[in-house]
Formats: C-alpha cells, sequence, structure tokens
C-alpha cells in the first residue's frame, strides 16, 4: 500500500510539473480593433432600435399664421 500512495504522489507531482500550457493567445491589435468596432456597432443599432421604437412627436409643418 506504501509502494502505490508514492506512485500517486508522483505522478502528481508529474501532472503538475508537465501540466499543458495556456494555448489562449493573447489578441492583436486587428482583433482588438475588430472587437471593438463590433462592440460599437451593437451599441449603435440599440440606440437606433430605441429611437425607431419610440413614438414620433408630431411636428409642425410650415409655419402657423
Amino acid at each position: 500500500m506504501l509502494r502505490h500512495q508514492s506512485s500517486d504522489r508522483a505522478k502528481r507531482e508529474a501532472d503538475k510539473a508537465f501540466k499543458p500550457a495556456n494555448t489562449h493567445k493573447p489578441m492583436n491589435d486587428y482583433a482588438k480593433d475588430q472587437h471593438a468596432f463590433n462592440e460599437n456597432r451593437e451599441r449603435l443599432k440599440a440606440e437606433r432600435l430605441a429611437r425607431e421604437a419610440k413614438p414620433r412627436e408630431a411636428k409642425p409643418r410650415g409655419r402657423s399664421e
């Protein structure tokens, strides 16, 4: 039983030492620009839809005399 525990401990230590590297790559400038562009586009779209959904107020036409 003692031998089995030591191999488990060795396996845990080896797993820690050889765990996979972080594969997430940092964003490059192009990806950052695209992300910012898409967020801004979505924000502007939401604002436009909110404006269009609001009932339009009656605007006076021409002069009232």
